[in-house]
């Protein structure tokens, strides 16, 4: 383990470059694959021709690589379940691990030792998306890193991360297996961000390093995706933020076809030079290859690299939650950190009726209101008595996470019901909260949480004795928990909110009164005296009781002060807090007494009470009603809206209203399908993220779903048309065709959705059954732009003229206009 990281510190270390482009070359048969059941299985590759594979580890050990990737990359039983051998991924993972060994093992010295990296790839399920659940996708890769492990690899690489939470399962799967079997290699995690910006779900570099970094890898990086022209940035953000060693492996460019074969746009030579700017001026510390690189690539990179130097960084990491989408800071420039509390079952009547009825759409649309006010990140609690609480955080953090682009706090008395969110959440959540109410063991067992799933922990200043009223009491407490935490739990400071935990003032109470001032002075105790740590309340607690009026402003005071003295978060209705500057001289005069406890006596007699004199000021008057902000003037424009924001609560009012004055097939053609145009121009250029994209296609479904009784039936059907829709043989990627599914299905067609792998006879065939109007092809990878090209040969043979729609991300629009649009006779 200490070879490989030590020789980081002291040069760049070379990886190598694409298995799946060096065995393509091997032109190898159906036949040497194992048969058509195995095409595209680059894996079975290890039993039915291991030499195909060991001659491209060689060729990249020849030319100097430092390390080699096992044939791994699709190596989980999930992916092997595609093939059928899903009960053999242990044994071809240690297969792979065993043959890089010995092949490394034949390049390997003293002077220059060679390492292999166990492949783990993303495979083809997204869990943020409800492809497959969190535990399975775990427990697949606990499979894969058991056999790589076992087969002797050196460090583990989980490599073209597209979702975060599916990279999180993969280190969750390496790190449960390091403490099993007490044995450790180095990680290295890599995400892939797309030519638009992002990874596939949206997520921006920042918030990637947000949510890996608490994870105790080795290496963070990125690969594949594009060349290195479009990584620039993104490698620049990691190599300035990032705390830890930073790899990048691009692709040899971006692919296009030349003359019947895959051409990539980056020759060696442009290859490295950019690889040697990311070394030189950016301090990455280890650089490869991915798809399109060849071992002439990676000859020039390793004749660069040895005259590069590590460049020394000093990278800090910024304190963040994150959601899949953005970063959100701990400390915010002009503000605190704002936590909407109104998702919170134990604090929201309407967020329990909405429980109760099961209404998710509502909640959703609860937790959008948060978001639209103001918020920074999301409070979610499902304590609600008599309901199952694990089942209903499973259920609305599942919808929460694509739907709001806010990090959440997972809110319970429970742990198990944090743990349920935690397993829909790619981003990096905070947890609230622990204490010692309990005791040390449910302590620690947050904590221990907190570490495993990469969040921070809110800490409240409670003991075994109970709740701390006063400022020593709550700093005694956060005292104990902060160095209890910090040191033997090794949680870092940055991760630790720390709840002095506002108790209210309006009571009445003697032992009531002193509750606000308490508190702030503990804030300001914390702050100054435990470094690194962050302090958040729940203010509304304050005011229990008062009428909204009066609570809206001594919230918004003793928020203020709370500020003044070091809070850094609260969780708050953020359309129920006011600047100081809008409320009254009198009102923020009389709030302050009441918030510091400024009674007048004479002797034992209380000649002045600041909470008799604030609630008689708010007698009779009713807090302002903040309007929500319209969705637009005519019930036209609120409709377009309705599917550019994905919001279904309030569709089926509109569209009745609409049809007072539209026909429903008009409201599809003209208003509806204009709403989706405006989403798929925002996907286009990168505005807009995955999620969001089929949220807009759910609300479209469910308007048509609406609107069909309405609409006359015409040829059985209301459908502008029909098409087949299928990706191309040796393909297993779906994603884009599902998508491209949805959004026609909404827009009035019939689509025949035949699945992955499909030959061009099975497409053919169906297109005769359905009659059908158009044929759609998809394929992601490279080669399946060149099954397009002789399916489309096979068509003009059999004299099929149909329009074709052709999707991938390996096409362009010069190959497809330059060799198959004039190819195609139809």
């Amino acid at each position: 383990m200490s070879s490989f990281l030590d020789t980081l510190k002291d040069r760049i270390v070379v990886f190598d470059g694409a298995m799946g482009t060096n065995l393509q070359i091997q032109n190898l048969t159906l036949d040497d694959f194992g048969g058509l059941r195995f095409e595209g299985c680059n894996e079975n590759l290890l039993v039915t021709r291991p030499d195909a594979v060991e001659k491209v580890h060689s060729a990249f050990l020849e030319v100097g690589c430092d390390v080699i990737e096992t044939n791994s990359f699709n190596g989980t039983p999930v992916d092997f379940a595609e093939y059928e051998i899903g009960d053999k991924a242990y044994d071809m993972n240690v297969l792979a691990a065993q043959l890089a060994k010995r092949v490394a093992g034949d390049y390997s010295t003293k002077a220059q030792p060679r390492w292999v990296a166990g492949s783990m790839g993303p495979g083809r399920k997204l869990p943020t998306l409800g492809h497959i659940a969190f535990l399975d996708l775990k427990t697949a890769y606990r499979e894969q890193v058991r056999g790589l492990m076992d087969g002797g690899v050196d460090l583990l690489i989980v490599e073209t991360c597209q979702d975060l939470l599916q990279t999180k399962a993969a280190l969750s799967a390496i790190f449960e297996h390091f403490e099993s079997a007490r044995a450790r290699v180095p990680v290295i995690a890599q995400v892939t961000i797309e030519v638009f910006g992002t990874m596939l779900n949206g997520t921006e570099i920042g918030a990637a390093l947000t949510a890996l970094a608490p994870f105790p890898i080795d290496v963070i990086g990125m690969n594949c995706g594009t060349g290195p022209r479009h990584m620039t940035e993104s490698i620049r953000y990691l190599c300035e933020n990032a705390p830890l060693p930073v790899s990048v492996l691009p692709n040899a460019g971006l692919p296009s076809v030349v003359d019947g074969k895959m051409h990539y746009d980056e020759t060696p030579e442009t290859f490295t030079a950019q690889v040697i700017h990311f070394a030189g001026d950016f301090g990455v510390n280890v650089v490869g290859g991915c798809c399109g690189t060849t071992p002439a690539h990676l000859k020039l990179v390793v004749e660069a690299m040895q005259r590069i130097t590590p460049k020394e960084r000093n990278a800090a990491l910024v304190p963040a939650a994150s959601s899949i989408y953005f970063q959100q800071p701990y400390v915010q420039d002009a503000s605190f950190l704002i936590v909407g509390e109104r998702v919170n079952a134990s604090g929201s009547k309407k967020m329990r009726d909405l429980l109760n009825a099961e209404d998710w759409d509502g909640l959703v649309s609860l937790a959008k209101d948060q978001e639209r006010e103001g918020a920074h990140v999301l409070d979610v609690n499902v304590d609600f008595v008599g309901r199952d609480g694990e089942a209903d955080m499973h259920e609305l953090a599942s919808r929460l996470v694509t739907n709001i682009k806010l990090p959440l706090m997972f809110d319970s008395t429970e742990w198990q019901k944090m743990e349920a969110g935690l397993q829909h959440a790619g981003g990096k959540s905070i947890l609230n909260s622990t204490n010692y109410e309990d005791g040390v063991p449910r302590f620690t067992k947050i904590i221990d949480l907190a570490k495993r799933y990469g969040t921070s922990v809110v800490i409240g200043t409670i003991d075994e004795e109970g709740m701390a009223r006063t400022a020593v009491g709550k700093f005694k407490i956060a005292k104990r928990a902060y160095e209890q935490a910090t040191g033997e739990l090794e949680l870092p400071a940055s991760d630790i909110f720390f709840d002095p935990l506002a108790l209210p003032i309006s009571t009445g109470i003697e032992e009531d009164r002193r509750n606000a001032l308490e508190t702030i002075e503990g804030i300001r105790r914390i702050k100054q005296e435990l470094p690194g740590c962050f302090t958040i309340l729940g203010v509304s607690n304050i005011s229990f009781g008062l009428n909204p009026a009066s609570r809206v402003v001594l919230n918004s005071v003793f928020l203020h002060d709370a500020v003044e003295a070091g809070l850094d978060a609260a969780i708050v209705n953020a359309s129920k807090i006011e600047p100081l500057n809008r409320i009254g001289e009198q009102e923020l005069k009389v709030a302050r007494e009441l918030i510091y406890d400024q009674r007048q006596f004479d002797g034992d007699v209380c000649t002045y009470d600041p909470l008799i004199k604030f609630t008689t000021l708010f007698e009779g008057v009713k807090a302002k009603s903040a309007k929500k902000a319209s969705k637009g003037e005519t019930v036209e424009e609120r409709l377009k809206n309705h599917i550019i924001d994905g919001e279904k609560i309030g569709l089926e009012a509109e569209l009745q209203t609409a049809l007072q004055k539209h026909p429903a097939l008009d409201i599809i053609n003209n208003i509806l399908l204009e709403g989706m145009k405006v989403v798929g121009d925002l996907f286009g250029s990168g505005q807009m993220q995955l999620p969001f994209v089929l949220q807009s296609a759910e609300a479209m479904k469910a308007a048509v779903r609406f609107l069909e009784p309405f609409m006359e039936k015409k040829g059985g059907a209301t459908a502008k048309g029909t098409m087949v829709l299928a990706t191309v043989k040796g393909d297993v990627h779906d994603i884009g065709k599902n998508l491209v599914d949805i959004i026609l299905t909404n827009n009035g067609y019939k689509v025949i959705n035949l699945g992955i792998k499909q030959t061009i006879d099975n497409i053919l065939n169906s297109y005769e059954e359905h009659q059908a109007d158009a044929i759609g092809m998809s394929g992601l990878l490279v080669k399946s732009t060149l099954i397009m090209k002789e399916n489309l040969e096979l068509m003009n043979e059999r004299g099929i003229t149909v329009p074709v729609v052709l999707g991938g991300a390996a096409l362009t629009r010069r190959y497809v206009d330059d060799d198959l649009k004039s190819l195609y006779k139809g």
